[in-house]
């Protein structure tokens, strides 16, 4: 029977550090950390996390901003506001809430963002500097899963990785994550040959597909660490992309579906501002 990773443990845990280096920053510099999201229009799942993200940057003591548009807000206003958040000294990471309405690009958006206050992660320079082994700014899902790994105890150096999903979110940056962290990576996707048998050999499964419950106790590997990013809503319950009962049995270590992956992008987040905070502040030095 595997050991349950809690996501919301850890992210707990987390914040209680991160918390005290808020403070210690703002000690030294006379401000706090100041964390901006932009969320347009009525999307209720996105105005349930931007709310959650503010509640959890009061916590911690930093500066919270976030700045609602209605649906029919032009590309030029958006833009507009995002280039007034790069400029202002007291913000020093900018989040703008996606999935956007459909007359926004958010190609255009990502390319608009400061890359030094781009705490989601996304921009091109931020996703090169990853790809490249540059310190950049790491998108926040896929953190959180490396921290959940290593939470556990288990090596990942020499390790046979698997990744299901290619999604530039959370599966190309969890694979570089991973073979940063000397991980031997396969990285599968919709389009993939033999997923049952590659999955079985992974020592660790990271499950980010968005189909629920895809991965059965046949997909696991004897005493793997399964990983699982999926959330998908069935009959109004959340379910991950792993079949948790089936898998359970299987695994040594498994994340459930909520309260696993989910509490830590947020904390991950908050600790992308901070980091953007101190290096702002070396910047101006």
């Amino acid at each position: 029977m595997a050991v349950i990773v809690s996501g919301k443990a850890l992210a707990e845990q987390i914040r209680g550090q991160l918390k005290e280096k808020v403070a210690a920053f703002e000690g030294e510099h006379g401000y706090a950390p100041g964390l901006a999201v932009i969320l347009v229009g009525d999307d209720p799942a996105s105005h349930v996390y931007v709310n959650n993200k503010e509640k959890a940057c009061v916590a911690l003591g930093m500066k919270s901003e976030v700045r609602c548009l209605p649906r029919e807000t032009t590309q030029e206003e958006l833009l507009a506001l995002v280039d007034e958040y790069n400029a202002r000294e007291d913000i020093h990471g900018l989040l703008v809430q996606f999935p956007l309405p459909e007359h926004l690009s958010q190609k255009a958006v990502l390319e608009r963002i400061d890359p030094r206050k781009d705490v989601d992660g996304l921009t091109v320079a931020n996703s090169g500097a990853l790809a490249s082994g540059l310190p950049g700014l790491v998108s926040c899902t896929p953190r959180g899963v490396i921290e959940l790994i290593r939470s556990t105890g288990v090596q990942m150096a020499g390790k046979n990785a698997v990744v299901v999903g290619r999604s530039n979110l959370v599966g190309k940056p969890v694979a570089m994550l991973l073979l940063n962290e000397n991980a031997t990576v396969t990285m599968c996707h919709s389009k993939t040959q033999n997923l049952k048998e590659i999955c079985a050999g992974a020592d660790i499964l990271v499950a980010a597909l968005g189909r629920p419950e895809f991965l059965t106790g046949e997909y696991i590997k004897e005493g793997a660490v399964v990983i699982d990013v999926g959330t998908s809503r069935v009959e109004g319950k959340l379910k991950g992309d792993v079949k948790f009962d089936e898998a359970e049995q299987k695994a040594a270590f498994i994340t459930p579906v909520p309260g696993g992956v989910g509490p830590m992008t947020i904390t991950m987040l908050l600790d992308n501002t901070l980091l953007a905070a101190q290096r702002q502040a070396e910047e101006r030095k």
